[in-house]
């Protein structure tokens, strides 16, 4: 029986011929896929971490965090699903050695949107484990998309690629900076050192257990409570401290705010801002503020920090706030229902 053409040997000849040296080794003198055969190179320590993230809108975030996913541990399940995935990459790729891997991690951040993967596998051997990485990256990515899609179905799994490489004959290969991609992706994130309320309004605040956020309105039992858009104030620790030489007995509560902050420049957030503030949510809509009249701080100093450092959101998800709790900023895009830059009005 005659053999079956397959195309004419004159096109295989041009891309045989436009291969030159070691461009593309998978590829034979018939311009045909192989197998490359890594035989006689040197077995060398090889080291590779690939990065990607799947992004998700906060409330999908927030499951994440909390483990509120129907599904159960997302991470968790994602992690042992790239480590398998790994060590299996040679099954998935065609053209991929299979390889004896030393060492397989995977590792997430999360915030700013979505969630950060960053796998590094190792080996010992003729050939490098960046497929492995990738590989298990990428299937990290979908388990997390297959544990959320019942809450979301719109995430994108993104920006899947090669940070680092070393071993082999190639040399080493940074594209970070020396920084992973679940440095350079860390959520921007503020600890609560204190929650406060005031009963009646031109009196200073007073710090409490817990604060209670309420859709529409704001911290449950706040004089300033209602339906305006500085329901809730927040204020850097940082700031507080500038003003401690002067006013050393300062108390969370002097200046008014509800929430008192240490870790985040509160002030460089735009307005539209969400932040998840411990189980509630917050949308930033003023910066600052016009510092009234009967300023008690003002008026010993010369100065306040609330109108400089301060900010103020709405509640867009009713929650509990209290000390020790974090504030992370989960993106900036949001829409923010009119905003405002130091505004007066009393506070």
């Amino acid at each position: 029986m005659a053999e079956k053409n397959v195309g004419s040997a004159e096109p295989e000849a041009a891309v045989a011929a436009s291969i030159k040296g070691d461009d593309l080794t998978h590829v034979n003198e018939q311009g045909r896929a192989r197998m490359v055969d890594v035989g006689a190179k040197p077995r060398t320590a090889r080291r590779a971490v690939a990065a990607g993230f799947v992004r998700m809108a906060p409330s999908t975030v927030e499951l994440v965090r909390t483990g509120g996913a129907k599904k159960g541990d997302v991470l968790g399940v994602a992690q042992v699903a790239g480590i398998m995935a790994a060590k299996r990459c040679w099954e998935f790729v065609p053209m991929c050695h299979q390889v004896a891997l030393t060492g397989v991690d995977v590792r997430f951040s999360v915030g700013d949107g979505g969630v950060a993967i960053e796998a590094e596998c190792r080996c010992t051997g003729e050939t490098g484990v960046e497929m492995e990485a990738l590989t298990a990256v990428s299937v990290a990515g979908l388990t997390i998309y297959d544990m959320l899609k019942a809450h979301q179905r719109d995430m994108v799994i993104e920006e899947v690629r090669l940070l680092e490489k070393s071993g082999g004959a190639s040399g080493d290969l940074h594209l970070t900076g020396g920084q992973s991609l679940c440095h350079v992706m860390r959520p921007r994130v503020a600890t609560v050192e204190a929650v406060c309320v005031s009963e009646r309004k031109g009196t200073r605040k007073h710090p409490v257990d817990a604060i209670e956020l309420v859709p529409g309105s704001g911290v449950a039992g706040d004089a300033h409570a209602g339906n305006w858009h500085r329901q809730v104030s927040l204020l850097p620790a940082e700031a507080v401290d500038t003003m401690r030489d002067v006013l050393p007995e300062l108390a969370p509560g002097d200046f008014a705010e509800n929430v008192l902050t240490r870790g985040l420049d509160l002030k460089a957030l735009p307005v539209g801002t969400v932040l998840a503030a411990g189980t509630a949510e917050l949308v930033v809509t003023q910066i600052g503020k016009t510092c009234h009249n009967d300023c008690e701080i003002s008026k010993l100093t010369g100065k306040c920090v609330m109108p400089r450092e301060g900010i103020f959101c709405v509640v867009t998800r009713g929650g509990v706030v209290r000390a020790g709790d974090q504030v992370t900023v989960m993106t900036g895009d949001a829409p923010s229902g009119g905003g405002h830059s130091s505004e007066g009005g009393a506070r």
